[in-house]
């Protein structure tokens, strides 16, 4: 069942639940995938930004191509303001933190990003503390460019991975069974309209128990 945040002749916004591709592609090209379920229901969509498989949150779709070349302008110039929730491993000394290191996509190991200090492309990621538990942090993340797991990439990088991210090296848990991340927020010019909207997606069950059970 497709969560619908706001929809009209421009734009289809939605919460995006864990586990399921936007796309489809390689070994899984007949499993389901969030741009096909949409096109079953809501007829010919264009996808302007993606979420990891693993991540939930707030998603935008073009219903014209109109819409899509307006929507696709505003993400390559980065005045799209993305806000993601995030529980992280370790307790930050800082409140706030922007993050700039470079980012490349690790060519020996699929999927995943490396910080790099030379040839890599520019990244910043501004990270403000919401909340401290006993062992973990509930974090908001800002990405101000849009690299490939960017989010995940940087919070590795300070020491704070994400909870339940062994890719980016955080250790097995129980808490939750994916990383815990959240697109919470999603800010930008309405194609159509020419004013500026905002949508916000309620985290999933799992990512609420996760925050209970860190004591967050």
């Amino acid at each position: 069942m497709l969560e619908i945040i706001h929809q009209d002749s421009h734009i289809l916004v939605l919460a995006k639940p864990p586990g399921l591709a936007v796309l489809p592609g390689g070994w899984g090209e007949q499993m389901p995938c969030l741009k096909g379920m949409i096109e079953a229901q809501y007829g010919k969509i264009w996808v302007v930004h993606r979420l990891d498989k693993v991540t939930s949150g707030v998603m935008v779709f073009a219903r014209t191509a109109e819409a899509h070349r307006a929507l696709n302008g505003q993400f390559e110039r980065h005045t799209v303001e993305k806000i993601y929730h995030a529980i992280v491993e370790g307790l930050p000394p800082w409140e706030t933190h922007t993050a700039r290191h470079m980012l490349q996509a690790n060519i020996g190991r699929a999927h995943r990003t490396v910080v790099v200090r030379k040839r890599g492309k520019r990244s910043e990621t501004y990270f403000k503390v919401l909340k401290r538990g006993q062992e973990q942090a509930f974090l908001e993340a800002q990405p101000r460019t849009g690299r490939t797991h960017q989010v995940r990439a940087h919070l590795a990088a300070l020491g704070y991975p994400l909870l339940g991210d062994p890719l980016y090296g955080a250790p097995e848990t129980d808490l939750i069974a994916r990383p815990a991340l959240h697109a919470y927020s999603l800010s930008f010019v309405h194609p159509g309209s020419g004013n500026r909207v905002s949508y916000q997606a309620p985290a999933p069950v799992d990512f609420q128990l996760a925050m209970e059970r860190a004591g967050l």
